[in-house]
């Protein structure tokens, strides 16, 4: 795509592309963020099956796909005074008017002159998509490859057609984000993360996590995320394992309310779905010999078998937290295809999680990719410690800048941006109250 001049931002946009995956509608209020794996469905497995290759060639090529987009990591050390760059540049073009809203029942055709085209161009030129001197003119294939920037940078899927979502994101005031970049900012401000040679960063609203290394970014895979009622945290932590065909220990909340239900309704669920129940002391217990029909589920703990029907996949990679969260591979592959990809308990799937583990492991030569899937093969848990721990930061940016002045947007799926920002202005206000009558002592 042509680098395009930004005029109103001038010096803020970028016309190099980056990665993309369509934003959903931003969801409930999220609370305390739960976590872990999503309950899945019963496989069809049968038990001693060996764990398959994770869809190979179609995570292979999706992480391919999303790195040839952009070098430039999400979260760096520049990323703070980039954005505040921005919210100048953006606060600017806010005095003078930002940019005009396209009309709801707008129809645009490649080809053909439509009446709000001209007004389109206008609207795409403002933010650097279109360059200045396409001010004019049908709905070409200059005008698509515009419109294509403007999705990309939006997280939207880049069919160069303005649809409902594209039509959406266009016209969402600059006031709006202003407030997006604000919030952006004041979460990296509160972060205390020591960047590394290599590092992982996991942006949540985006559904990506990025591997980094030398300050560029060397690895990129699709991520399925918390749901909006069970939202993934924002955390900082060292990798510091890489467990291969991991078993599962069921999350209690998810116990008492999930499993409890499905014995309820198939008392053969548990052994359907390879899972042992434990007592205090680890000893199995018979689920059948269990009162599953009270409101609350026994005090036991439940976990799943090592093997291809396991929640977690043939690979968990341990990153010691508060929240208890970690990365895993799935048994369900077929979701990474989805553009909306907040389905998770807290926890981060990982498409292509072989790969990330190789990388993980680059510095202990025995584990090549080779090898990972050789140890998986034999449907045996193997735990491998990391011998140089690799910095891993989980981040909620709806709004950055990357090092090629690309501004990159992503709808607020939490809906946290306004609580943040309501938040921080309270917290102001109260001290400078305080301030205004300050303590005295005698």
């Amino acid at each position: 795509m042509q680098r395009v001049t930004l005029v109103a931002v001038v010096t803020m946009l970028a016309a190099l592309p980056v990665f993309a995956q369509t934003a959903g509608a931003p969801g409930p209020t999220a609370t305390v963020p739960p976590h872990h794996a999503l309950l899945p469905a019963a496989p069809a497995a049968q038990p001693g099956q060996a764990k398959p290759a994770a869809s190979a060639t179609g995570a292979e090529t999706r992480s391919a796909a999303a790195l040839a987009l952009s070098r430039e990591p999400t979260y760096d050390q520049g990323s703070a005074q980039r954005i505040r760059d921005v919210v100048k540049s953006y606060s600017d073009l806010a005095a003078r008017g930002g940019w005009p809203a396209i009309p709801a029942d707008a129809k645009f055709a490649l080809g053909v002159q439509g009446a709000n085209d001209d007004l389109l161009r206008k609207r795409l030129i403002i933010t650097g998509d279109l360059s200045a001197d396409k001010a004019a003119g049908a709905y070409d294939e200059v005008l698509a490859d515009a419109v294509k920037h403007f999705q990309t940078r939006h997280g939207l899927a880049a069919t160069g057609t303005v649809t409902p979502r594209t039509l959406a994101a266009l016209n969402v005031p600059v006031q709006k984000r202003i407030k997006q970049l604000e919030a952006s900012l004041e979460r990296l401000e509160q972060m205390d993360f020591q960047f590394g040679q290599r590092y992982v960063v996991v942006n949540i609203p985006a559904t990506f996590a990025e591997a980094v290394e030398d300050d560029k970014v060397v690895r990129r895979y699709r991520v399925i995320v918390g749901k909006t009622e069970k939202p993934s945290p924002t955390l900082t932590s060292e990798i510091t394992d890489v467990i291969l065909n991991p078993t599962w220990t069921v999350p209690s909340s998810i116990t008492k309310t999930e499993i409890a239900a499905h014995m309820r309704k198939d008392p053969t669920y548990l052994s359907r779905m390879h899972m042992d129940v434990l007592d205090a002391h680890d000893n199995p217990i018979d689920p059948r010999s269990l009162d599953w029909s009270g409101d609350h589920a026994p005090n036991i703990t439940v976990r799943q078998q090592s093997g291809a029907w396991n929640a977690l996949g043939a690979v968990k990679i341990d990153m010691p937290n508060s929240y208890s969260v970690y990365m895993h591979d799935t048994n369900q592959h077929s979701l990474f295809n989805d553009d909306y990809r907040f389905d998770s308990h807290g926890c981060s799937r990982v498409d292509n999680v072989r790969d990330l583990a190789a990388w993980l492991l680059k510095d202990q030569p025995q584990w090549t990719r080779a090898a990972i899937d050789a140890a998986i093969a034999t449907g045996q848990r193997q735990d491998v410690r990391m011998l140089k721990k690799v910095p891993v930061a989980w981040v909620y940016l709806t709004a950055w800048m990357t090092k090629d002045r690309t501004i990159q947007f992503r709808n607020d799926v939490y809906d946290q941006d306004q609580q943040l920002l309501e938040a921080t202005a309270e917290e102001a206000a109260f001290f400078s109250k305080a301030a205004e009558h300050p303590l005295t002592t005698q």
